[in-house]
């Protein structure tokens, strides 16, 4: 692929690091890369420039997981990213456990390839014991080795909901709290959400078993931190440390980056913070269009950088929720334009701010392949409600 270099501002910003052992300073420089840079590149990786030819099993490869906190995010965000995208396709890779439901990054439900699933949820398992350390007062008197072994016990002999797994871990510990101790069992064990969960049109409640029972294979070693860096970038770059540590949930990944250092290029965003990246990475022009995309609810293009205006306008911050309320984002131009919502038979889009003729068209044609894709069989009306103040 070629790349186009013509990105960057012809300005470039001077770095003072201390080199480690030495205390000698060092100053190095890289390009400046701003908002409008940083959005496209990461468009072109998230699959959303345009839309690509990848299967749904190598998108969610190269995506290192999608958001899956309900069932039709997924979905939604592979419609938005895939040439020839089916439903049936997805539920096609959870029935025949090619993909599964698991908890990782970030302490949130992810979808990943069966083979991410055994890697990287024990990469994070260190931010997994961090938070059962939140519900320490509701563990008194728990040796949680025991709990792990019991917990494993019952979902491998067979699927349990969480208020069963309360249920049964309580009788063991009947003083403890119920919940923290189901949580606890989740945090200590990689619990996937067994099928007909995640199911397009045919989805039941949470019913959980451990990823190797699931998948008829043993744990695997944790995926390198600094393999899992090279994928990040792939998926999400040009990024920052902090940018990495808040899509993954861990701390202390400096070291990683520093021994990736000699492999990677660096730039600067706006405020001086250094970037890295992989140095044949797609980085397009600012001025690259970026057509309309409706994106699901979470979706990790919003929330896996530290510093998020590469897609999120400063105006447009927090408004894709009110009142423990969450809507879908709409990307016009490449960021944060507006929501959108199924409501009864009508699809709802609700712009923060007029859209012209031109990109009310764009929008309205986007929305009618969205359906189209996930909605098939179900006309639905396209509705632009008022603009949110």
């Amino acid at each position: 692929m070629t790349t186009k270099r013509s990105t960057t501002k012809r300005t470039a910003t001077k770095r003072t690091a201390t080199k480690r052992g030495t205390g000698k300073a060092t100053t190095t420089t890289g390009p400046v890369l701003g908002a409008r840079a940083l959005n496209r590149a990461t468009l072109d990786r998230q699959l959303l420039l345009r839309r690509s030819p990848l299967s749904a099993l190598a998108a969610v490869q190269h995506l290192v997981g999608l958001q899956a906190q309900e069932v039709k995010p997924p979905y939604y965000a592979l419609a938005a990213r895939l040439d020839g995208f089916t439903t049936e396709e997805l539920s096609g890779l959870l029935a025949d456990r090619a993909v599964v439901r698991i908890v990782t990054m970030r302490s949130t439900i992810h979808l990943h390839t069966a083979d991410d699933s055994l890697t990287l949820r024990p990469l994070v398992q260190p931010a997994r014991d961090r938070e059962i350390a939140y519900f320490r007062n509701g563990l008194v008197g728990v040796d949680l080795d025991r709990l792990a072994v019991l917990a494993r016990e019952l979902v491998e002999a067979e699927p349990r909901t969480m208020k069963q797994l309360r249920e049964a871990l309580g009788a063991e510990w009947p003083d403890a709290d119920p919940q923290s101790l189901a949580i606890a069992a989740r945090c200590k064990l990689p619990l996937v959400q067994v099928t007909p969960r995640g199911l397009w049109g045919r989805s039941a409640q949470v019913a959980l078993t451990t990823a190797e029972h699931w998948l008829g294979r043993p744990a695997e070693p944790a995926a390198s931190a600094d393999a899992t860096v090279l994928r990040y970038l792939a998926a999400f770059g040009p990024a920052s440390v902090k940018d990495m540590q808040t899509w993954s949930g861990l701390t202390r990944m400096r070291d990683a980056f520093e021994r990736l250092r000699p492999e990677l290029v660096t730039f600067r965003d706006d405020n001086g913070v250094e970037l890295f990246d992989l140095p044949d990475a797609p980085r397009p022009d600012p001025d690259t269009p970026a057509p309309p995309r409706f994106l699901p609810e979470f979706d990790n293009l919003l929330l896996s950088h530290a510093d998020r205006t590469r897609v999120i306008p400063p105006a447009n911050r927090g408004r894709t929720w009110q009142a423990n309320t969450f809507f879908c984002p709409l990307l016009v131009d490449g960021f944060l334009a507006g929501v959108w919502r199924i409501l009864g038979d009508a699809l709802v889009i609700e712009p923060f701010t007029e859209l012209t003729k031109a990109q009310r068209g764009e929008v309205t044609e986007e929305a009618e392949r969205m359906l189209r894709v996930v909605h098939p069989q179900t006309p639905y009306d396209i509705r632009f409600d008022t603009v949110i103040p």
